[in-house]
């Protein structure tokens, strides 16, 4: 199963048992630089999972260059910690790496001591939102220096290889470009010079470690920002790598400041291999693929078609430490997906909190959410087969519960299906296969059409009760809501019916926005004929973006708040308000609709409270949802014990109803 994928490689002289790679990812899991045993469960738990390579950082070179809230290996006493971590990572089959980091003018002053960051030029950093302070020539010694003081702190601890961090806008990165690095010495100008800072520390590096010990440096294949390198100079850059010293080579996409997505579900699956491939053709060392890698499929394919050597499995594994372990053994139906959601991970590192998965409950919490065989089994019924209930139901039976789901739609998967509905948000529906595996796993009954009331209890005789009834949309109170003409935006994502030229949308939070792609993408030129009319040369280009997106409906989206999407996550807003700017989606902020009766739409405006009009032939309402508890205030009288979970105690995100589902099934051995 998956021949490429689960053969050796070398690295240097460093065998290799796969050529899976968990790579360097943010955590937050300390404040103080230093490692914990959260870090310590963490990565067991991934090394358990079955991967080749798994990388611990980013850790710091120097505390300019990281600050506070990074794990830092700038002195020789955190050499003992991070022993212990590489013991962690060998003791479960991995080989240990380790990411040295130093972030340029990416670091914020404030994690800092608010000292001014350092970088190749006083340029302004549209990320840090600050303006660094240039390098000496003496900074830029020591900033090398302290790389390889840091690579030889990790030999000493154990770490089997060395990655050194040249991507995602980073210090090194502000070197390769010429839009960051605006030096006139011998670091700046020519690509020679610009190279040369990476060059010197590469080799300084292998000087202090060796010949024989492997090194790696992440790269961007493209910076994806206007004015700086391009896959074309990745290319060159890599070949400088390779007669550096570096023996294997991890390709990503851009930058952090980029306005290409890097991460979310808008990203297609593997989308960037084609930057690995493209340094895999001019090097003769390794290279690894990453980004949105999700199935081993996928991976396999990658390997299969030269593109790679290696696959990075970042947030994936996060979401299924397991997942190379399920993969070699023929279980991918059971492998719990990434859906690039980026809600656990990427918006909780930019807000500066621990990461966690939507999906994985576990992820973060290994030593305290452990499922544990019952001793006490119980006869377990779940009202409800949307995530909350789903979870719930496959936790309580990896527990030993008996269990059995009962669900009033003709499917599982609740609002996931709603969820899933736009174009770019289809990977959500990747938990709908998920959970059918595990149902069809632990032979878990499921009786569809058929809502769950006291009767239906006191006729089933559980011993627990798990209430997932959900939540429903809500109806704002507005004339009018009552026309034909007027429609949910649940009952639009579920039903796709036709709808007319002119569409209103009232409200302008995650789902109404969602709402107006979905509805705004009707009618658009897809991915294949796309594809089909650049192969045969029959449209121009200008032409060929308005068929994209322009569909059969103009979208107008009211909403009362000064800004729309305030729910939406910071690391995809910028991508959803891009995506509704392609579609022509119209968005009115501070507007308060009081009629849509007769698809004509009466609203004041924030400001100066004057009403205006605009007539729609249709008029969608996602206003918010409100929660079902039909059964929930029946089960007060039923003298069981009952667990409410999810959207129907109060409408929320889904990682609230999975990890309330987990939660939920591992306190019935306590009652």
């Amino acid at each position: 199963m998956y021949p490429n994928l689960f053969s050796p490689i070398t690295i240097n002289t460093l065998e290799i048992k796969n050529r899976i790679a968990y790579p360097s990812l943010g955590l937050l899991y300390s404040y103080d630089r230093k490692l914990n045993d959260k870090y310590y469960n963490f990565y067991a738990h991934i090394s358990q999972g079955g991967a080749g390579i798994v990388t611990a950082g980013p850790v710091g070179v120097d505390y300019i260059g990281s600050g506070i809230i990074m794990l830092g290996l700038d002195n020789d006493e955190e050499i003992s910690s991070f022993r212990k971590l590489a013991k962690i990572i060998k003791s479960a089959g991995a080989k240990p790496w380790i990411q040295l980091f130093h972030g340029g003018a990416y670091v914020y002053p404030f994690l800092i001591d608010n000292q001014q960051p350092i970088a190749p030029s006083a340029v302004f950093s549209r990320y840090s939102k600050t303006e660094p302070r240039q390098m000496t020539l003496e900074d830029i010694q020591k900033v090398q220096e302290a790389f390889a003081a840091a690579a030889v702190r990790a030999r000493e601890a154990e770490f089997e290889g060395v990655e050194i961090i040249g991507s995602a806008g980073y210090l090194i990165s502000q070197f390769l470009s010429g839009l960051k690095n605006q030096r006139t010495d011998k670091y700046g100008g020519s690509f020679e010079n610009r190279t040369r800072f990476a060059r010197e520390l590469i080799m300084l590096v292998r000087e202090r470690l060796g010949k024989d010990f492997p090194i790696t440096i992440r790269m961007a294949g493209n910076d994806f920002v206007s004015g700086s390198n391009t896959d074309l100079e990745a290319a060159r850059i890599a070949r400088v790598y390779e007669k550096a010293g570096v023996d294997a080579l991890n390709v990503t996409g851009g930058w952090h400041e980029s306005r290409v997505p890097q991460l979310p579900m808008d990203l297609p699956r593997a989308g960037y291999a084609y930057l690995a491939r493209n340094i895999r053709q001019m090097v003769s060392i390794p290279v690894m693929a990453s980004n949105r890698i999700t199935t081993p499929e996928d991976a396999e394919n990658l390997l299969k078609d030269g593109s790679a050597d290696m696959v990075n499995l970042g947030r994936v594994l996060i979401a299924d430490p397991q997942w190379p372990l399920k993969a070699k053994q023929g279980r991918a139906r059971e492998i719990r997906p990434c859906v690039a959601c980026s809600q656990g991970c990427t918006d909780e590192v930019f807000n500066g909190r621990p990461v966690f998965c939507v999906g994985n409950a576990r992820a973060g919490f290994e030593n305290e959410r452990k499922i544990e065989k019952t001793q006490n089994p119980k006869r377990v019924l779940v009202a409800g087969a949307g995530p909350a209930g789903l979870e719930a139901a496959v936790t309580a039976a990896k527990a030993g519960h008996q269990v059995e789901i009962m669900e009033k739609q003709p499917d599982i998967g609740g609002q996931i299906h709603l969820a899933g509905a736009p174009p770019h948000k289809r990977e959500l529906l990747e938990f709908i296969r998920y959970y059918y595996a595990m149902i069809e796993k632990y032979h878990i009954p499921v009786t569809f059409n058929t809502e769950v009331t006291a009767e239906t209890i006191r006729d089933k005789k559980p011993d627990h009760l798990i209430i997932a009834e959900g939540a429903q949309a809500l109806t704002p109170p507005i004339e009018g809501t009552d026309d034909p003409k007027v429609l949910s935006s649940w009952h639009v994502l579920k039903n796709n019916p036709v709808l007319g030229k002119d569409v209103a949308i009232i409200g302008g939070n995650a789902v109404g926005l969602e709402t107006a792609v979905f509805v705004a993408s009707k009618g658009t030129l897809g991915p294949e004929m796309v594809h089909f009319l650049l192969t045969y040369d029959t449209i121009a280009a200008e032409r060929l973006r308005e068929l994209m997106f322009t569909g059969t409906s103009t979208v107008t989206v009211f909403e009362m708040l000064p800004k729309a999407g305030k729910d939406v996550g910071k690391s995809t807003k910028w991508i959803l308000m891009s995506n509704l700017d392609r579609y022509g989606v119209t968005v009115k902020t501070q507007t308060t609709v009081v009629s849509v009766k007769n698809g004509q739409v009466i609203y004041k405006n924030g400001a100066d409270e004057t009403q205006s009009s605009q007539h729609f032939d249709h008029i969608i309402l996602a206003s918010g949802s409100e929660p079902r508890q039909k059964l929930t205030r029946q089960a007060k009288t039923l003298g069981i014990p009952y667990t409410c979970i999810g959207d129907c105690v109060s409408p929320r995100k889904l990682n609230n109803a999975i990890h309330e589902g987990f939660l939920a099934a591992l306190a019935i051995k306590e009652i």
